[in-house]
Protein backbone atom coordinates (compact mmCIF):
# COMPACT_ATOMS: atom_id res chain seq x y z
CA UNK A 1 0.00 0.00 0.00
CA UNK A 2 0.66 3.47 -0.52
CA UNK A 3 1.67 6.02 1.94
CA UNK A 4 -1.69 7.82 1.65
CA UNK A 5 -3.20 4.52 2.36
CA UNK A 6 -1.38 3.80 5.58
CA UNK A 7 -1.43 7.20 6.82
CA UNK A 8 -5.57 6.85 6.27
CA UNK A 9 -5.77 3.41 7.77
CA UNK A 10 -3.57 4.16 10.42
CA UNK A 11 -5.15 7.79 11.45
CA UNK A 12 -1.88 9.66 11.46
CA UNK A 13 -0.56 11.91 8.52
CA UNK A 14 1.37 11.36 5.78
CA UNK A 15 3.95 13.92 7.30
CA UNK A 16 3.72 11.87 10.86
CA UNK A 17 4.57 8.25 8.81
CA UNK A 18 7.64 9.95 6.85
CA UNK A 19 8.86 11.22 9.97
CA UNK A 20 8.98 7.41 12.09
CA UNK A 21 10.35 6.65 8.71
CA UNK A 22 13.40 9.23 9.22
CA UNK A 23 14.01 8.00 12.78
CA UNK A 24 14.21 4.49 11.67
CA UNK A 25 10.63 3.06 13.29
CA UNK A 26 9.30 2.29 10.28
CA UNK A 27 10.73 0.80 6.93
CA UNK A 28 9.98 1.47 3.68
CA UNK A 29 10.27 -0.13 0.47
CA UNK A 30 10.49 1.36 -2.82
CA UNK A 31 8.19 0.32 -5.86
CA UNK A 32 9.60 0.21 -9.50
CA UNK A 33 8.02 3.92 -9.75
CA UNK A 34 10.04 5.12 -6.44
CA UNK A 35 6.68 5.50 -4.63
CA UNK A 36 7.16 4.34 -0.98
CA UNK A 37 4.98 0.96 -0.49
CA UNK A 38 4.12 -0.92 2.22
CA UNK A 39 2.97 -4.02 4.11
CA UNK A 40 0.39 -5.17 6.74
CA UNK A 41 3.69 -5.78 8.79
CA UNK A 42 4.57 -1.78 7.95
CA UNK A 43 1.02 -1.14 8.75
CA UNK A 44 0.95 -3.00 12.79
CA UNK A 45 3.99 -0.67 13.27
CA UNK A 46 2.69 2.41 12.80
CA UNK A 47 -0.82 1.22 14.34
CA UNK A 48 1.57 0.19 17.53
CA UNK A 49 3.84 3.24 16.86
CA UNK A 50 0.64 5.98 17.28
CA UNK A 51 -1.47 4.37 19.70
CA UNK A 52 1.61 4.61 21.79
CA UNK A 53 2.01 7.87 21.32
CA UNK A 54 -1.65 8.28 21.60
CA UNK A 55 -1.24 7.61 25.12
CA UNK A 56 1.45 9.58 26.19
CA UNK A 57 4.30 7.80 25.00
CA UNK A 58 7.27 9.46 23.82
CA UNK A 59 8.30 8.25 19.91
CA UNK A 60 11.49 7.04 21.25
CA UNK A 61 9.43 4.88 24.04
CA UNK A 62 7.68 2.87 21.11
CA UNK A 63 11.53 1.65 19.75
CA UNK A 64 11.56 -1.78 22.17
CA UNK A 65 7.18 -2.20 21.19
CA UNK A 66 8.35 -1.86 17.01
CA UNK A 67 10.95 -4.32 17.97
CA UNK A 68 9.13 -6.67 19.02
CA UNK A 69 6.63 -7.04 16.17
CA UNK A 70 9.47 -6.43 13.45
CA UNK A 71 10.96 -10.03 15.18
CA UNK A 72 7.79 -11.82 14.67
CA UNK A 73 5.68 -11.71 17.78
CA UNK A 74 2.23 -11.18 17.46
CA UNK A 75 1.83 -8.12 19.94
CA UNK A 76 4.42 -4.77 20.62
CA UNK A 77 4.46 -5.85 24.13
CA UNK A 78 5.25 -9.57 23.52
CA UNK A 79 9.34 -8.97 24.43
CA UNK A 80 10.87 -8.22 27.99
CA UNK A 81 12.14 -4.91 27.10
CA UNK A 82 8.84 -3.00 25.98
CA UNK A 83 7.25 -4.71 28.84
CA UNK A 84 10.29 -2.47 30.91
CA UNK A 85 9.10 0.68 28.84
CA UNK A 86 5.42 0.20 30.41
CA UNK A 87 6.85 -0.28 34.14
CA UNK A 88 9.09 2.93 33.60
CA UNK A 89 5.74 4.83 32.54
CA UNK A 90 4.03 3.44 35.40
CA UNK A 91 6.51 4.67 37.43
CA UNK A 92 6.45 8.30 35.66
CA UNK A 93 2.77 8.02 35.80
CA UNK A 94 3.35 7.43 39.43
CA UNK A 95 5.71 10.39 40.32
CA UNK A 96 2.98 12.63 38.70
CA UNK A 97 0.59 11.79 40.51
CA UNK A 98 2.33 12.31 43.84
CA UNK A 99 3.42 15.37 42.78
CA UNK A 100 -0.30 16.54 41.83
CA UNK A 101 -1.64 15.50 45.32
CA UNK A 102 1.18 17.44 46.83
CA UNK A 103 0.11 20.54 45.10
CA UNK A 104 -3.32 20.08 45.46
CA UNK A 105 -2.62 19.48 48.99
CA UNK A 106 -1.04 22.65 49.03
CA UNK A 107 -3.50 24.39 47.19
CA UNK A 108 -5.98 23.64 49.53
CA UNK A 109 -3.85 24.88 52.64
CA UNK A 110 -3.59 28.02 50.76
CA UNK A 111 -7.32 28.10 49.81
CA UNK A 112 -8.72 27.60 53.54
CA UNK A 113 -5.88 30.27 54.68
CA UNK A 114 -7.11 32.88 52.42
CA UNK A 115 -10.50 32.16 53.46
CA UNK A 116 -9.28 32.46 57.29
CA UNK A 117 -7.09 36.10 56.36
CA UNK A 118 -10.79 37.31 54.48
CA UNK A 119 -13.15 36.84 57.33
CA UNK A 120 -10.29 38.67 59.67
CA UNK A 121 -10.06 41.24 57.49
CA UNK A 122 -12.91 41.79 55.66
CA UNK A 123 -16.31 41.16 58.41
CA UNK A 124 -18.59 42.63 55.86
CA UNK A 125 -17.52 39.86 52.89
CA UNK A 126 -17.92 37.22 55.90
CA UNK A 127 -21.94 37.34 55.60
CA UNK A 128 -21.60 36.61 51.69
CA UNK A 129 -19.95 33.35 51.89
Amino acid sequence: MRIGELAEKVGTSTRALRYYESQGLLGARRAANGYRDYDELDLRVAREIRSLLDIGFALEETRPFVACLRAGNAAGDACPDAVAVYRRKIEEIDDCVERLHAVRSHLEGQLERAKEHKEKTCPRLRRNT
